[in-house]
């Protein structure tokens, strides 16, 4: 079972941008999470223990992720936990990894410019598109490619 999680950390390692043979985007890194308190005693703000997450995203949210997120940025990540008990024959261990739905700087660290990407139409002069499609698109058919705006 999956749950709903979002954290706020470092990115720990450079992002990993890959396609799979049959076209799909992953974009995947290591997140650093360390809860922070205030200690009193030492009147200052103490780390705790960190948290490490294995971040994964898909589709558009990796390719936007791949150009947008680069290691030492803080992040904040939104997406569905995953924990899994693993054993390789020699070693055996626990991997917590995040399915990202949405990623995005953590503003409280830095400031940041953001670029739209938009989806738009492209006219391919093989395709016909029927009736509905045209009036829709005008004229255009509805294969879709990325453009920064």
């Amino acid at each position: 079972m999956a749950e709903s999680i979002t954290v706020a950390g470092l990115v720990a390692t450079t992002p990993r941008h890959l396609v799979t043979q049959d076209g799909l985007p992953i974009t995947s890194f290591r997140l650093a999470a360390s809860s922070r308190r205030f200690d009193r005693q030492q009147a200052k703000w103490v780390d705790g223990e960190t948290n490490w997450y294995t971040v994964t995203s898909f589709r558009q949210l990796a390719i936007n992720s791949s150009t947008s997120i680069n290691k030492g940025e803080r992040v904040l990540v939104s997406g569905r936990l995953h924990v899994r008990d693993w054993d390789n024959g020699e070693r055996a261990g626990t991997s917590v990894e995040i399915e990202a739905d949405h990623i995005g700087h953590d503003l409280m660290w830095g400031s940041a410019a953001f670029t739209r990407t938009v989806l738009v139409a492209e006219m391919d002069p093989t395709d016909e598109p029927d009736a509905d499609e045209a009036e829709l698109s005008g004229g255009k058919s509805t294969k879709r490619e990325p453009v920064k705006v």
